[in-house]
């Protein structure tokens, strides 16, 4: 929760600092994002790569499991379908992107931006940064309404690092490599999909 608070502390900074116009015009801006997501790709494949147990826990478990992430990013994009029906403005092929995220604000945020302009950036970051929160505040009750897949499924690709222990938690250890691989494959998803629904 308080990393959630840092980021939107430091977003919240940033409007201010546009609003009050404090930085002067920076033209090769837009090329230095695109390196930072180069970079940002860079290190999700070396943090993935680089950790043993997130190797070993996917050697250990049952195939039956990769069922568990694909459902996951079904379920969102048919989801966010759905809603984009309601949100004329966007579009669907947006609403798809902005819900590929899975929770994945900081790399999900800075591809649309890139790709869409800085106001999609926006919807997206708020949107993937709330659906890391709502894990964060909502697991215990989403295990008692909707059982214990429920938080893994809500905190998306998130439910790697950030909102793992609160899954942990809620849902009980035995949901821990559960959580890791989902959490894993869909981070390793977002980018994929973020390119392909956009470029499509």
């Amino acid at each position: 929760m308080k990393n959630s608070l840092i980021v939107l502390g430091w977003f919240g900074a940033g409007i201010l600092v546009g609003r009050l116009s404090l930085l002067p015009e920076i033209p090769t801006l837009s090329n230095a994002a695109l390196y930072v997501v180069y970079l940002l790709v860079l290190l999700v494949g070396v943090g993935i790569g680089g950790d043993a147990k997130s190797w070993q826990a996917l050697k250990a478990t049952n195939i039956k499991i990769v069922l568990i992430p694909l459902s996951i990013i079904v379920g969102t994009l048919a989801g966010v379908g759905l809603v984009s029906f309601l949100l004329p403005t966007i579009g669907l092929r947006d609403s798809l992107a902005v819900g590929a995220g899975f929770g994945y604000y900081s790399l999900s945020s800075v591809l649309i931006s890139q790709a869409r302009g800085e106001t999609l950036g926006v919807v997206a970051l708020l949107s993937n940064l709330i659906r890391e929160i709502a894990t964060l505040l909502l697991a215990p009750l989403l295990v008692s309404l909707f059982g214990k897949l429920a938080p893994i499924a809500c905190g998306g690709a998130t439910a790697m690092d950030s909102t793992l222990p609160v899954i942990i938690k809620s849902a009980g250890k035995e949901y821990a490599m559960v959580s890791l691989f989902s959490g894993i494959v869909i981070s390793i998803a977002v980018p994929i999909l973020i390119t392909l629904i956009l470029t499509a």
